[in-house]
Formats: structure tokens, C-alpha cells, sequence
């Protein structure tokens, strides 16, 4: 608990057996949480086993894709404030208190990967895809004239539950792209946010999007063409999706 508000954090469970039960244990250490939600997304085998030994509750989204395995969490998280994060060790469970400190003020807390000083040795986050993070949060902030974003595809974010059940039939994806459709859908409803640093390691395993440069490549394209298109679709849409 966190000054009187129950604290959530939602782990999706897909290729992070040899890291989520620490990961889990990290987030009830801070003493803030209250619940730890992960859902297992078809993951690897072993993975079940490591979430019991621990005090998660552990639900199973059988429709593959990691959006789809967060909004499962997001539905069955029941803390004033839900975190969303990953169980892969990239990000620090640690790090939790200062999105409850800029949650008090802002209903939404965006992390980003983009500040070189926590960016550790060996993480995903090379120069050219940091570059490209920045760029596309320009992007946003032109298109929907939004406040400062550096980057569009860190999981980690902070969401008073009221938002949480106000965009919970909004999402349009389900894949990796879902985690940027969640900023596009706060900055074009206009809902207070920041955007805050936190540290970011070297994943534990190996990620299918990082697996390679030629998979970030793709994946860095299509997430611009669909920044582009939900722009094209919130403009047809305007009246009839913008509360």
C-alpha cells in the first residue's frame, strides 16, 4: 500500500521462466505492493512452476500476444494503482516508487528507457533504437500535440484504475505494439501524464522483437506506420471514440 491507495503490478509470462519468480519477489520486497497479477501468455515450459513458488496470482490468456496478456492483467488487477511492467529483468522493481510519487499528481506515469545514464551494458536500448524511441515520440507529441515523449515502447507505466476502466474498450492491438497504442490512447484523450526515467538492464533469455536487427528493424517500421495509422483512425473516428 501507498499513502492509502492499494498498488497492483501486472507481469505478462511468455519467455521469462529463468527470471520472473526473482522479478516477483522484487516488487513485493519494495514493501508498497500489494498484489502481483501475471499472466501467462502460452509461455515456456517451467514458467508456471517458478509463479507458484511465489505469492502472484497467476491467470492464463490463451490468445497469444502481449497486449492481450496485459489487458487480461489490467482486468483482473484490483490496486488504486496498476503497474504495468515486464518479468524478463529489464526494468527494476525498485524503480516503483517514483511512479507512486508522480502518481499522487498525474492519473497516468509514463517510464522511459531513454536516459543513457541508466541504460546498462549489454540491454537492447543501442543507440540508433534509442534514437529512433525519441524520434517517434516527437511524432506523437506533433501529431496530438502532446507533452514531452522520448519514448513509445517501454512497458512500464503507472495507471490509476479509473483510466484503467475508462480505456478498457478502447484498445484497438493485441501484439507488442499495444504498449505504444496505450500512450497514443492517453495523449490523444488528452489525460494528464509524465514521462519518467528508469534504469534499464540486459534481458534475461532472449526477446523474439530483439532476438535480431533485422526483427527491430521490421518491428521499429511497423510501429511507425501504426503511430501514422491511429492518427488517420482517431480523425475519422473524432465525436464517436474521444471520451
Amino acid at each position: 500500500m501507498w499513502k492509502n491507495k492499494t498498488v497492483s503490478v501486472v507481469l505478462t509470462s511468455y519467455r521469462e521462466r529463468h527470471s520472473i519468480k526473482e522479478i516477483i519477489d522484487g516488487f513485493f520486497d519494495t514493501g508498497v505492493v500489494d498484489e502481483v497479477v501475471v499472466v501467462d501468455n502460452n509461455a515456456e515450459e517451467g514458467s508456471v512452476e517458478e509463479i507458484k513458488k511465489t505469492r502472484a496470482k497467476l491467470f492464463f490468456e490463451k490468445q497469444q500476444g502481449q497486449g492481450y496478456a496485459l489487458q487480461r492483467g489490467m482486468r483482473e488487477a484490483m490496486g488504486d494503482y496498476v503497474i504495468l511492467c515486464e518479468g524478463d529483468g529489464t526494468y527494476n522493481p525498485r524503480d516503483i516508487e517514483k511512479f507512486l510519487l508522480y502518481g499522487a499528481d498525474f492519473p497516468v506515469v509514463l517510464g522511459t528507457r531513454t536516459n543513457t545514464s541508466l541504460i546498462g551494458p549489454g540491454s537492447a536500448m543501442f543507440f540508433l533504437r534509442r534514437i529512433a524511441d525519441v524520434l517517434e515520440g516527437k511524432l506523437i507529441e506533433v501529431l496530438f500535440f502532446a507533452n514531452r515523449l522520448t519514448d513509445v515502447g517501454c512497458t512500464y507505466k503507472l495507471l490509476h484504475k479509473e483510466i484503467v476502466s475508462r480505456l478498457s474498450t478502447c484498445w484497438l492491438k493485441g501484439d507488442s505494439h499495444f504498449v505504444t497504442e496505450m500512450t497514443l490512447q492517453v495523449v490523444a484523450r488528452h489525460i494528464p501524464f509524465v514521462e519518467i526515467p528508469v534504469a534499464f538492464k540486459k534481458r534475461v533469455g532472449v526477446s523474439f522483437v530483439t532476438e535480431s536487427l533485422n526483427n527491430i528493424i521490421k518491428w521499429g517500421i511497423k510501429l511507425l506506420f501504426f503511430i501514422l495509422f491511429f492518427r488517420i483512425y482517431w480523425i475519422s473516428n473524432r465525436g464517436r471514440d474521444q471520451k
